[in-house]
């Protein structure tokens, strides 16, 4: 991912209302991000315990999303649809995204159930552990990392999307 200034991250969201725009806090370590390392960003706003930010790049062109965290609190287990990550329910939400254009201004939104502190771009590099005499094949953890960042940049195509 290309390195981005705060300016250039609060140019990149599409679905967030000046109001929303103002009120975004950056991550706490947002200047020693390692944007080489990063496939997507992701974080939970310090300001406000539901609202979380996504950043996906798209080309040359860096797209950002305003996603609503539902209270994870489920008592099973739950799939990250991002990493594919099994976590306990607590750690697993339901986020929602208000759609662009005239569908989210009619209040029409997607959502899909995130690790609740998207932490997916750390999750999917841990490497799972192996059972006795199992071997890690090659590119597994390639596959796992391609997997996640094409699972997040449909999730932002999703926001984009006009159901009309």
């Amino acid at each position: 991912m290309r390195a981005l200034t705060e300016s250039d991250v609060r140019a990149a969201f599409i679905n967030a209302t000046d109001d929303e725009l103002r009120m975004i806090e950056m991550p706490h370590d947002f200047l020693l991000v390692d944007w080489d390392f990063h496939d997507f960003l992701a974080w939970r706003d310090p300001a406000s315990s539901k609202r979380g930010c996504i950043l996906v790049q798209s080309g040359d062109e860096v797209i950002g999303v305003v996603v609503r965290a539902s209270d994870p609190g489920r008592s099973r287990n739950g799939m990250c649809n991002i990493c594919h990550t099994m976590q306990p329910g607590s750690q697993v939400a339901l986020f929602t995204a208000r759609k662009t254009g005239e569908a989210g201004r009619r209040g029409d939104g997607v959502g899909t159930y995130i690790c609740a502190d998207l932490s997916c771009h750390d999750n999917v590099r841990l490497a799972h552990p192996l059972a006795p005499n199992e071997i890690r094949a090659a590119g597994q953890v390639d596959m796992r990392l391609d997997g996640t960042r094409r699972r997040m940049e449909g999730f932002v195509a999703r926001v984009q999307q006009d159901t009309d």
